[in-house]
Order: C-alpha cells, then sequence, then structure tokens
C-alpha cells in the first residue's frame, strides 16, 4: 500500500497550526519531512482556517521556521471566501465579526463591509435593516456588542456566512475558543443556521487547493490534526488522509469518531517512512 501511495502521489495539503507549527514553534518532523517531499518532487501547499493574516504573513512565518514558502502556496480561509462572495454575491452589504485584517482581505476584493459604531454601549447596535449578510470569524476581539448586532441582523432575515466552525484553536499550553463557539451561539439564539462556510471542511478552499497543486484528489495526501475538519474534508473529496497527533486531536478520540483516517502518525518525522 506503501510503495502504491508514493508512486500515485503527486501532491501533499498540509493544516498548519497542530501540524506544521504550534504557536511559534514548528512541530517535530515538520521542516524535514515538506524539505523532503520538495527534494522528491512532491507539490505542497498549505491551508489556514485562521482569518487573521495574508498568505504573504504565513508564507514569512513558514520561511522563518525553516520552511520557505512562497505567498502563493498559501491557503487561508478569508482569501477562499472573499473571492467566493466577490463571484456570487458582490452586491450585499457585510457586517463582520472578524478581526481588522479579514475587514480589509474582504474590502479588497469590492465588498461592502458595515462599519462598527465607535465609543456606543454595548447595547447600541447597527440598524440590522443596513446588513444583508453577517461574516463570523475567529475574532479575538469578540464583546457582547459584537454578538447582539450579529444576533439582531440574523433575526432579520441576513444571511449567515462563515471562515471557518472550529470549535478551538490549538495554542501552546492549551486551545482557545475559536469561531465554531461563536457560530453556536448565534444558531442557538437565532435558530438559523450558517449557510456558507469557506474554510475546511468546506470543497471550496481544498477545490482552491488542488487548483493551486494541479492534482486530481486521488494523487493528493491530506495532513492534519483535526478530524472534523481536517480529515473529513480530504476523506470526502477521495482524496488519501493521515492525521497527525500534534495538535487537536488525541489517539483516543478515534474510537469515538465516525472519521477514520487512512493513517495516524505522531508527528511528521513519520511522513517520509510513510510515503518512501
Amino acid at each position: 500500500m506503501v510503495a502504491n501511495l508514493r508512486a500515485g502521489l503527486n501532491g501533499i495539503v498540509f493544516d498548519l497550526d497542530g501540524t506544521i507549527y504550534l504557536g511559534d514553534r514548528a512541530l517535530p518532523g515538520a521542516v524535514k519531512s515538506v524539505a523532503w517531499l520538495r527534494a522528491n518532487r512532491v507539490r505542497t501547499a498549505f491551508v489556514t482556517n485562521k482569518p487573521l493574516a495574508g498568505a504573504a504573513d504565513y508564507a514569512a512565518k513558514l520561511t522563518g521556521l525553516g520552511i520557505p514558502t512562497p505567498p502563493g502556496q498559501v491557503i487561508t480561509s478569508a482569501v477562499v471566501l472573499g473571492r467566493h462572495l466577490s463571484q456570487r454575491f458582490p452586491d450585499l452589504r457585510y457586517y463582520v465579526v472578524g478581526e481588522p485584517y479579514l475587514k480589509e482581505e474582504l474590502r479588497g476584493f469590492g465588498l461592502v463591509v458595515v462599519d462598527e459604531l465607535r465609543d456606543q454601549s454595548e447595547l447600541t447596535v447597527i440598524d440590522p435593516v443596513g446588513i444583508d449578510a453577517v461574516i463570523v470569524a475567529f475574532d479575538r476581539t469578540l464583546d457582547y456588542r459584537k454578538l447582539n448586532t450579529a444576533y439582531q441582523a440574523l433575526r432579520h432575515g441576513a444571511r449567515f456566512f462563515a471562515t471557518n466552525a472550529d470549535r478551538s484553536c490549538p495554542m501552546p499550553g492549551g486551545a482557545i475558543p475559536d469561531a465554531g463557539a461563536t457560530i453556536a451561539a448565534l444558531e442557538h439564539s437565532t435558530g438559523r443556521q450558517m449557510e456558507l462556510l469557506a474554510g475546511k471542511p468546506s470543497p471550496l478552499i481544498l477545490k482552491t487547493a488542488l487548483e493551486l497543486l494541479q492534482v486530481r484528489a486521488g494523487e493528493c495526501l491530506m495532513v492534519g490534526d483535526r478530524l472534523e475538519t481536517d480529515i473529513r474534508m480530504g476523506l470526502e473529496a477521495g482524496m488519501h488522509t493521515a492525521l497527525v497527533l500534534t495538535g487537536a486531536t488525541r489517539r483516543e478520540d478515534l474510537a469515538q469518531s465516525p472519521v477514520k483516517p487512512e493513517w495516524v502518525l505522531e508527528n511528521l518525522e513519520e511522513l517520509p517512512g510513510l510515503l518512501g
């Protein structure tokens, strides 16, 4: 099986947080494994659900960690969402529960982002009639005013989009709440369901990655640390899948999960042995 995989493998899509690095530290085997893949002419791409910085920033971080990477090899949920909305819903007015980078990224695609009210009570919201769609993202500046504005807009019929739906984000010393927590709060309080997801496990971000690599799904391996996003997305697309236990998933989680990866790796040090 390993020989067949290696012979037919032309591309690998890596998750970043919890797979390649944790915080500002490269995880075991990450630098050597990516170098080995490139030396063997396997195309690599990196995908992240974090809408906190641009592709150039993530590429610079990877390069600084010893994995030289051009921005064109990094795909973020923010870029995927901005591109999709500019093509499908260019005339909507968007309220963003997210950080400044995401808003500027969306504006860069020509989208109208409703500005926040400044110096107002936490109970004061932007007129929900002026909001056509709410976008929820990982937001470390989330407060009650933002949540209430999104809530009122959704109650008045605004559409419901998101960059990502991760429940938590792995960090050194422990995970922190991610966009999934905000989505769950809004779904519970409004009775609405999120209707569009740009990041993993959405096929939108994976389609972008496969187009970048110029490979078919069956020729590609998805490597990540999350069963419900990375591995699920890869399996649904018909890709090979490898779970690493350096991020959000523990080995004991596998028994309870309906999502089963083809391979489970302690870390990326084991990847060349799997493929070579």
